[in-house]
């Protein structure tokens, strides 16, 4: 296995940094009231998970670019896999027929 690709480190990064934004906007929104603050000691918790919905749309628009890049350069290694895992299956079938 040849490691990770320079796309899947690029885009991994600028999900990263959507995710980052969109946490230090709502902590922000959040500590102004213009967001609720959770219930009693959930704010950490509430700013998280609010920032992971928020971010998960924004990057599956904004990095469309990156995420197809990542599955041409992902893609081959997958098929390899599936082709080594075929032949395996195929041995182990001829040695139980046997």
């Amino acid at each position: 296995m040849s490691g990770i690709s320079n796309a899947t480190v690029r885009y991994t990064l600028m999900r990263l940094g959507v995710f980052v934004g969109c946490l230090l906007l709502v902590s922000v929104l959040a500590a102004l009231g213009v967001l609720p603050a959770g219930l009693g000691k959930s704010n950490p918790l509430w700013v998280v998970l609010l920032a992971l919905v928020l971010s998960a749309p924004i990057s599956f628009v904004l990095l469309r670019r990156q995420r197809d890049d990542m599955a041409r350069e992902v893609a081959p290694r997958i098929d390899r896999a599936k082709e080594r895992l075929a032949a395996n299956r195929s041995q182990e079938d001829d040695e139980a027929g046997a």
